[in-house]
């Protein structure tokens, strides 16, 4: 009676390890952490073109086609920003006050990353700026005038 008991115990004990193997291959770690299908990701890397150095205070924009705002990311320290998106083509804007905005044109792929470099160089292209630059321009165009 015993020999039947553990025989039938090991079926059990045996039978239950390859149904816990079996839902480990199929519910595994690396299959939750993969982007839902129909969705890929972004990886954008911002740096100023000069010195390569990573700009984390930046402002990365996601956009659509027609300029409606997806979201708004901003770099970790090493300059990357990571966003899920669900596949298709997106601008990318990227701004800072201390340097010309950059856009860029992305096709995100279902499963796929893709990753943007974007290289941002000294000079701003702000509104705050371009609206101080237009008055400047104003102002010393109205001194010219009068004096003559």
């Amino acid at each position: 009676m015993l020999n039947v008991s553990l025989s039938r115990f090991q079926a059990i004990v045996g039978l239950t390890a390859g149904l816990v193997s079996i839902a480990g291959a199929v519910f595994s770690p690396p299959q939750f952490l993969k982007p839902a299908s129909g969705t890929g990701e972004l990886l954008a890397i911002v740096q100023d073109s000069k010195s390569e150095k990573a700009i984390s205070d930046a402002t990365i924009e996601i956009l659509t086609p027609q300029n409606a705002l997806v979201t708004t990311l901003t770099p970790n320290t090493f300059g990357r920003a990571r966003h899920a998106l669900p596949k298709g083509s997106y601008r990318l804007r990227v701004s800072h006050p201390r340097f010309s905005a950059e856009v860029r044109q992305i096709q995100v792929l279902s499963g796929q990353t893709a990753e943007v470099r974007v290289r941002l160089h000294a000079g701003s292209s702000s509104p705050l700026r371009q609206a101080q630059r237009a008055v400047s321009n104003g102002v010393r165009t109205l001194r010219e005038f009068l004096r003559l």
